[in-house]
């Protein structure tokens, strides 16, 4: 007997209403059953899903896409990306992180670029400028959350790019070897079982290239016998079903391009074990056929989980050896479902992976206003975001306007077929978009052939089993970006708990964090509107802390995957193209460069940290003395100034209690902790533009502060103060500032009788488009002077999580 219970695609319960469905479905089989063995297996079931249930709840998938301008650069010049932050459910955008890291890594998989994007409601955006000094090759863009940094780097997004460096003599690399070839075999379920049928995937793949190829062959034992035949699909993956027999080996004999043979083992099959087969029963029905070698009356477990959300949930007994389940389609969420098989002991034993075609699409449609220009002409491009069902919706969008070659072509992601396929799917997979597009007998077997090449969760299942116990080391950042630093004594070199440090920035923008080192002597400071390149001072109150040492550490990850880049190889053919992309970008520089390096202001918030202080005192506008305990005695009724055997104090009036602070305040010289009013007091009074104080206490995290002198220079950035040689000053990248994107305009027509030469590649580049309430939108370019098909490349996603993209093209012709 088997019982089950669902939970459906279209109305997701929260994990509550989760809990007490499963309770509510398994009791009701409890009284129809009414017998022990079935109270403890559905018992079990029951415990299996909550602890999934547990495991959802306690580690949010969040997802990052992002939408690059072009698949190819040449040294010099801009790599533009959009990114979309979404939740790993619904696909909805998600607002929780503020900070994306992106990263350009090499084939070593060591970084040679990184960035922090600033996210504002689940999107932002950014760009690279190639330097010169990157070598020829494939690299990969990737990007990834300060939450996503708990999970597997398998979790994270990555798009191969190739760049070229036409500096070199040609920009072309030596000829190389051939790679050969890699073919890779995937039992279905995860295991081969001798004397059970058994299906068997593979994947024939150019380690030049990374594309499959096209392979045929038969399997052999160790006798020669051939047990059976196999004949790739598409993209060099095939499938094949054959019995291994007890005692017996077997060998793919692979005929491969140019007439090669290649001979290569099949993974041996295991004496006892469990094999797992899916097959389509009709247009409603799957069935699932679990067979246990060695294993008779035990009770096996099913889970059918998609985006971390269960749908299906079954227990059956091998009875003899054999169970199987039959699952509704229609139960099963749209993309990738894992169904996952547990043993009697609550063990995943097998893994089948099922795609059901998604239709809640994003449909995007555009037109340009005509089919053919002439250079420096305008175009007019229309669009319109519709949901499925025809009614138009709006839609957050990015495109992209670029001349095709034969060095690039219309890009290597889609927004839609990465959420829905290949964000699930572990390493790579070819042209993902196929299997949402494509109909027809033979794309849905290719579709379940690339099911049966990818096993196993991304994510392991003794985190799923087991009760979380510790936090996450990594926290979402909610308001702005984390700067982490770990303090340690500097004579042992041990961590230093408990050590209250400050953060800060030289600036007119007056900003101070504090924190206090946990454990393992980490300090963890949230920054606000941390933009551009900047100097922070890290250091603790030397009037109690003097014997630390800090390190800032790095906020990118350290962890990667396995996957290799397919070796790097241009055709020599190809130098025409290259010297064309190097001579645009190299005339792009020569007479558009002032234009290249332009950002927006990123509008933050120049407050101090105190708000409005209590007494501000503008210099400039008083008798300026030379000496800055005049300043403080003319000027400044609120700060008293004591001068006492250890040097100066400032005792603040208290206006709330009508009183004087007998403790110093906290002293700042342009956001800057001064703990030493000696060298304040030493400092020159024609260096400071402002001087703010608070006469009350002020809290600031842990920390109260009797009191608030903050000083400000004109410059913002010290005027020559010497600080503390125990502090930390060190440069700090921050978030990234935004480039605009330069697109040369030609309204009139002496622009377009200008003598300065346009070979623009990248036409055009928005990664902020939004279509209105009727799901319509427009923007308006000017062609260069390359003649040539160029492509437009739309991507985008609405408020409800409908993801869609749309290419379209058009021609530039030379005037006859």
């Amino acid at each position: 007997m088997a019982i089950t219970f669902f939970k459906s695609r279209s109305a997701l319960p929260g994990p509550t209403a989760a809990r007490a469905l499963c309770r509510a479905i398994l009791c009701t089989g409890l009284l129809l059953v009414g017998a022990g063995p079935v109270f403890a297996q559905t018992d079990t079931l029951r415990s299996l899903v909550q602890q999934f249930d547990t495991y959802r709840t306690h580690a949010l998938q969040e997802k990052l896409y992002l939408h690059l301008d072009r698949p190819f650069y040449v040294c010099g010049e801009t790599l533009w990306f959009k990114v979309y932050a979404v939740d790993g459910t619904l696909h909805q955008p998600l607002s929780m992180s503020k900070v994306a890291y992106v990263e350009v890594l090499d084939a070593a998989q060591k970084p040679v670029l990184q960035a922090k994007i600033a996210l504002k409601a689940g999107s932002g955006s950014g760009s690279f400028v190639l330097p010169v000094a990157l070598s020829s090759g494939n690299y990969r863009v990737r990007a990834y959350t300060s939450w996503m940094k708990n999970f597997s780097p398998e979790n994270y997004f990555e798009s191969p790019v190739t760049i070229v460096n036409t500096f070199t003599p040609t920009g072309l690399p030596p000829e190389q070897e051939a790679a050969g070839y890699a073919v890779q075999f995937f039992p279905e379920g995860g295991n081969l079982v001798q004397g059970i049928a058994g299906k068997v995937a593979f994947q024939a793949v150019d380690k030049k290239t990374g594309r499959g190829i096209g392979v045929s062959g038969e399997i052999v034992d160790q006798e020669g016998r051939v047990a059976a035949t196999l004949q790739s699909l598409q993209f060099g993956i095939g499938h094949f079903t054959f019995t291994p027999a007890s005692g017996s080996t077997y060998t793919a004999v692979l005929r491969l391009p140019g007439g090669r043979v290649l001979r290569q083992p099949l993974p041996a099959a295991q004496e006892k074990g469990y094999s797992l087969h899916l097959e389509e029963l009709n247009s409603e029905q799957v069935k699932i056929t679990v067979t246990g070698a060695g294993e008779t009356s035990v009770p096996v477990y099913l889970l059918g989980h998609a985006r971390h959300m269960i749908s299906v949930a079954e227990v059956a007994t091998l009875a003899p050896g054999t169970a199987s389940f039959v699952v509704d389609k229609r139960k099963l969420a749209e993309g990738i479902t894992h169904f996952t098989l547990f043993n009697s002991r609550k063990q995943p034993v097998c893994e089948r992976l099922y795609f059901k075609r998604p239709t809640q699409l994003l449909q995007l449609s555009a037109a340009t206003d005509k089919q053919a220009y002439l250079p420096r002409d305008s175009v007019a491009v229309r669009m319109q975001t519709l949901a499925p069902a025809g009614q138009p919706v709006a839609a957050d969008l990015s495109l992209a306007v670029y001349r095709l070659d034969s060095l690039q072509g219309t890009g290597a992601t889609n927004i839609a077929a990465y959420l829905w396929l290949t964000s699930e799917l572990k390493g790579s997979v070819e042209q993902p978009d196929y299997y949402l597009s494509a109909t027809g007998p033979e794309a849905t077997e290719a579709a379940d052939n690339l099911m049966l090449t990818h096993g196993w969760s991304r994510f392991q299942w003794q985190d799923v089993l087991q009760k979380p116990t510790a936090a996450f080391p990594f926290v979402p950042e909610y308001d702005g970006h984390f700067i982490t630093a770990r303090v340690t004594n500097a004579v042992s070199g041990s961590p230093a708990p408990g050590i209250t440090a400050f953060l800060a920035s030289p600036s007119r923008h007056i900003r101070l964090y504090n924190a206090t080192s946990n454990a393992q002597g980490l300090l963890r400071f949230e920054v606000k509107d941390f933009f551009g390149p900047k100097e922070i001072v890290l250091q603790t109150d030397f009037r109690k802390d003097s014997t630390y040492h800090f390190e800032v550490l790095s906020p990118f990850s350290e962890k990667y995957t396995s996957h290799e880049q397919p070796a790097f190889r241009l055709s020599p053919a190809l130098a025409a193209e290259l010297t064309s992309r190097h001579l645009a970008m190299q005339v792009q520089q020569a007479y558009s460069g002032r234009y290249l390096d332009r950002f927006r202001a990123p509008g933050i918030d120049s407050s101090a940290f105190y708000g409005t202080p209590d007494a501000t005192y503008l210099l400039d506008d008083y008798t300026r003395f030379k000496v800055m305990e005049e300043v403080m005695r003319e000027y400044v009724p609120g700060v008293q100034v004591r001068r006492r055997r250890d040097g100066f104090h400032f005792m603040v009036h208290d206006a709330t209690n009508k009183s004087i602070f007998q403790d110093d305040p906290m002293v700042l010289l342009d956001g800057v902790p001064v703990f030493d009013i000696d060298k304040i007091m030493a400092f020159d009074p024609l260096n400071i533009r402002r001087l703010d104080v608070m006469t009350r206490q002020y809290i600031q995290g842990p920390l109260l502060y009797n009191g608030l002198v903050s000083y400000t220079t004109y410059r913002g950035d010290l005027a020559g103060f010497q600080l503390d040689p125990r502090a930390l000053l060190q440069e700090y990248e921050g978030l990234q500032l935004q480039r605009e994107f330069y697109s040369p305009v030609y309204n009139t027509q002496l622009q377009r009788q200008s003598r300065l030469p346009d070979f623009r590649n990248l036409l055009y580049w928005d990664p902020a488009l939004q279509t209105d309430a009727q799901g319509k939108g427009a923007v308006r370019f000017f062609t260069s002077d390359v003649a040539g098909t160029y492509v437009v490349v739309m991507q985008g996603l609405t408020g409800g999580g409908l993801a869609g993209s749309r290419i379209i093209t058009f021609e530039v012709k030379q005037p006859l």
